[in-house]
């Protein structure tokens, strides 16, 4: 079934939906975003309300690599290739995609991944995603690596954890309870 399904997205075969991101258009079925996707539900029925005879939905603000990834698992329910340089960065935005368009199951496993790739470059920036993504799992797992005093040292010295300090300051404040008790 997911051969069909998957199938069906490539083809555009049936597509009564565009979905235009990043310059990129992308046909689609609304019957299954709707049945995956709350999000799309809602949107697609606002789509219809207003009567708009166009179906063609844009999303600003995730790049066309993301959505076709995102569709990919909606169509599927499996994870899309991704080229092995690309795999934190993607896993980072699927994550986020995942969390707007209310895939939970999408998010629990980019969770997961991300905690393979916890570092001390990386940290600011994925513990800054764990607290504004609601990912406890994530954060536990940011948090235990930087309870190593060498790890915290390296990590502070990085940008990352300066955007932490500016866009999650309540994580940081988790951070400092946890080193100092």
């Amino acid at each position: 079934m997911h051969r069909h399904l998957a199938h069906l997205l490539s083809s555009g075969e049936g597509a009564d939906v565009t979905i235009e991101a990043d310059g990129e258009m992308f046909r689609a079925h609304s019957s299954i975003l709707a049945a995956r996707s709350l999000v799309f539900k809602t949107e697609l029925l606002r789509l219809t309300e207003e009567g708009t005879s166009s179906s063609c939905m844009t999303i600003k603000d995730i790049e066309a690599r993301v959505l076709n990834a995102l569709l990919h698992f909606i169509y599927t329910d499996s994870l899309p290739d991704i080229d092995e340089g690309e795999t934190m960065v993607m896993a980072q935005h699927l994550l986020v995609a995942a969390d707007r368009y209310d895939l939970e199951r999408l998010k629990l496993i980019y969770e997961d991944k991300l905690c393979n790739y916890i570092g001390t470059t990386s940290i600011g920036t994925t513990l800054a995603l764990a607290g504004q993504h609601g990912c406890d799992g994530l954060k536990m797992a940011c948090l235990k690596f930087l309870m190593s005093g060498s790890n915290l040292k390296a990590a502070i010295a990085t940008d990352g954890f300066d955007r932490l300090a500016n866009m999650c300051p309540s994580v940081l404040k988790e951070l400092l309870a946890k080193v100092v008790l």
